[in-house]
């Protein structure tokens, strides 16, 4: 088991790998011949990998070191891309996953799983052995676990350590050293030394002559390992990264006995020994037998190499990203809420005091709150794309399930929302996605009769509107039979059959706990659970789903509509006798006001016309049992909730107010039409209406009357 110290940090980065191991090879399924997508795919195995061996995950090492040997064939050309080895490597990539929950304290691991994929993958390739492993040390301030677009070394001068030994089966491949120290030689400046194989001497060779090379290129490791890959599976190959230029942490200039004792090559009693003497310890050295003149000569320019580079310039280079937990970020969010309030406060006892050498420092004060606030906050948020790419995984394993045959395009992967909401909506994607295959997409025979290409496809695209951020999926599949829907939904007593609805709130009514139009129930749909986890949690999050468009035998479009941010939100602060409510700003439509003709033009039944519509509306006053007399001209506010406008009335409106959310605490946990609180800047509480529940419980309210 690895120290816990590196646990952690190994675990974050074969994460992240892993993700772009996923990525790469469902790409290079769609493009076998793209090499780039092949190198790709090389580096995040070979940094698994090497990072897996340096941090003491040996299992990962050594299962990842099998994976590696098959692709090292792709790469040479002598193995195709095909459908079986995609299978096979998603598979690894799978089995990588579980050992690292197992090392990381979590979860069981099949082991047997994981020797029948090394055999499915040596059967594939022809029963191939598995080669000798090739191992990357680096000085320990240089971080060895990034992906390509981490590699500290790249664009920097940076001094190499290849060692090379060649085994048999790297001749009968038809592989020479010198086609490698021609790659190499192409990277930049190179020193070749050749040791000749010594048996008994010093150290012993175990295959054959030991080729050592100093590199000397920006092209980065990653360049470097690139060259070095192919012979991987038939070499040792070990890479030390000795200095890099413009660094103040690289190895400080060595004696020539402790770069031969660091190799191996000699031991601290023979080097101790020889010191006794007073000739140069090289010299000595090699009258002793101990070490060969080659490896003297490479030592000596070694030491020549680094002590120079120790020489030119030390301008440090910043870190261009630091890992933070993200505890520690919503503990500064929460501060900076904590912050925000009390400059509101310190602004409204400004404002009673009339003091201009107040106002001010003040104003200054409240300038410098908004800019923090807005910092902080977006160093919370990360690319939806994050998120999206996970899914092209689900949707090419479950078409497969399902005898279908569909892809997955994406747009606006760089749209940033906070890493919370992120967090939360994997689920509800999940279900959207699982449902438009299931139900939206054809069969590849009935598309093919309607006139469609054999895929099917799920669209996925992001953008920002406003305060939120918008997600649409679309799919070009059979869209959906409102009449059908709403059968169902009469059977349910979901719709009465004497009230016209239109066909938008016929196809809402596919999010409502329990419907579904699925003939059959099985492992992926059927039982009427999925779109109402859909629901509930983009309504948790403070957001609305519905369905904007379905066109029959064209497809469908569901719109997701979710804030920035959960922390701080702009906020319309309203009353309703002497309470105060905060609603979500992005909810609010228009405000208008609710006079007493108005009420008895409709009996008072909760109806009121706004251009040329009927918006339904429900008082705050009578939902939360407010005691008091109602003004004689009443505000409405209205929201437009899933595509659907409802009113709010209430009193009257203070105006926008910047929104800390607060939870409510456990005993109000259950509290209905509430989402949370915030704190006023006269250090009274206002809560925060969750429209939504307010409306669907008006809506029930209203139907077990007129049921009754």
């Amino acid at each position: 088991m690895a120290d816990t110290e590196y646990a952690e940090v190994f675990r974050e980065e074969a994460g992240e790998l892993l993700e772009e191991l996923e990525t790469s090879l469902l790409e290079l399924e769609k493009d076998p011949s793209d090499l780039a997508i092949v190198s790709r795919v090389f580096r995040a195995m070979h940094t698994i990998k090497g990072s897996g061996a340096m941090f003491g995950f040996d299992d990962i090492a050594g299962f990842t070191h099998h994976v590696e040997t098959v692709l090292d064939k792709v790469r040479d050309g002598t193995v195709p891309v095909s459908t079986e080895l995609i299978n096979l490597t998603l598979a690894s990539r799978d089995h990588i996953r579980a050992l690292l929950d197992v090392a990381t304290g979590g979860g069981e691991v099949d082991s047997a799983a994981g020797q029948q994929i090394i055999d499915s993958l040596r059967a594939l390739v022809g029963g191939t052995g598995v080669g000798a492993k090739a191992v990357v040390s680096a000085p320990a301030s240089l971080d060895m676990g990034g992906a390509e677009e981490k590699d500290p070394t790249e664009g920097s001068r940076t001094h190499y350590r290849i060692h090379i030994r060649p085994t048999p089966e790297f001749f009968v491949a038809g592989n020479t050293v010198e086609q490698l120290l021609v790659e190499l030689q192409k990277l930049g400046e190179c020193t070749v030394f050749q040791h000749e194989k010594e048996p008994g001497v010093g150290e012993i060779l175990e295959f054959g002559e030991l080729w050592e090379i100093l590199l000397t290129t920006d092209k980065g490791l990653n360049g470097v390992q690139d060259v070095l890959v192919f012979a991987e599976s038939s070499c040792e190959v070990k890479v030390t990264v000795l200095a890099v230029e413009g660094e103040d942490e690289f190895e400080e200039h060595r004696k020539l006995g402790e770069i031969l004792l660091e190799k191996g090559q000699i031991s601290p009693d023979d080097l101790k020994t020889v010191l006794d003497r007073q000739k140069p310890l090289g010299e000595l050295l090699i009258e002793e037998h101990l070490v060969s003149r080659t490896k003297i000569d490479a030592a000596l320019a070694e030491q020549k190499l680094v002590q120079e580079s120790k020489g030119k310039v030390a301008a440090v280079k910043g870190a261009e990203s630091i890992r933070v937990a993200s505890e520690k970020l919503d503990q500064l969010v929460n501060l900076v809420g904590e912050l925000v309030v009390n400059q509101s406060r310190l602004t409204q006892v400004a404002s009673h005091h009339k003091d201009s050498d107040l106002v001010e420092p003040v104003e200054e004060v409240e300038r410098l709150t908004a800019e923090l606030r807005d910092c902080v906050l977006n160093i919370r948020m990360l690319p939806i794309g994050t998120t999206f790419a996970k899914f092209k995984r689900l949707v090419r394993d479950l078409s497969a399930e399902l005898g279908k045959e569909v892809v997955m395009v994406t747009e606006g992967a760089d749209t940033e929302l906070d890493k919370n909401v992120i967090d939360q909506l994997g689920d509800p994607m999940v279900h959207l996605i699982r449902n438009s295959i299931d139900h939206g997409i054809e069969s590849p025979e009935e598309r093919e009769l309607a006139g469609k290409p054999r895929k099917g496809t799920i669209s996925l695209s992001a953008g920002h509107s406003g305060a939120n951020v918008v997600i649409t999926v679309t799919d070009d599949g059979k869209g959906l039979d409102a009449e059908r829907i709403k059968q169902k939904a009469l059977e349910k007593g979901l719709l009465r059959p004497d009230v016209e609805v239109s066909q938008q709130e016929i196809w809402n009514t596919i999010f409502t706990p329990g419907l579904s139009t699925a003939k059959t129930v099985t492992s992926v749909s059927g039982r009427g659970v999925g779109m109402d986890v859909v629901k509930s949690t983009v309504d948790a999050l403070k957001g609305s789903v519905s369905v904007t468009d379905s066109i029959k035998g064209q497809g469908t479009t569901i719109t997701i509509m979710l804030p920035l941010t959960l922390a701080i939100i702009e906020g319309l602060l309203v009353q309703a006798g002497d309470t105060h409510f905060v609603l979500p700003l992005s909810q609010v439509e228009e405000c208008v006001e609710l006079t007493p003709e108005d009420i008895a033009r409709f009996h008072d039944r909760r109806m009121l016309p706004v251009r040329d519509q009927l918006v339904p509306y429900v008082r705050l006053r009578d939902f939360f049992a407010i005691p008091g007399e109602r003004p004689l001209l009443e505000q409405m506010v209205i929201s437009r909730i899933n595509g659907e406008r409802f009113g709010l009335v209430l009193d009257c409106v203070v105006g926008e107010h910047q929104t800390v959310l607060k939870s409510l605490g456990w005993v109000y946990r259950n509290a209905t039409g509430l989402s949370g609180s915030t704190i006023l800047g006269n250090g009274h509480v206002a809560l925060i209406l969750d429209v939504a529940n307010v409306m669907k419980c008006a809506r029930q309210e209203e139907h077990d009357v007129f049921a009754n």
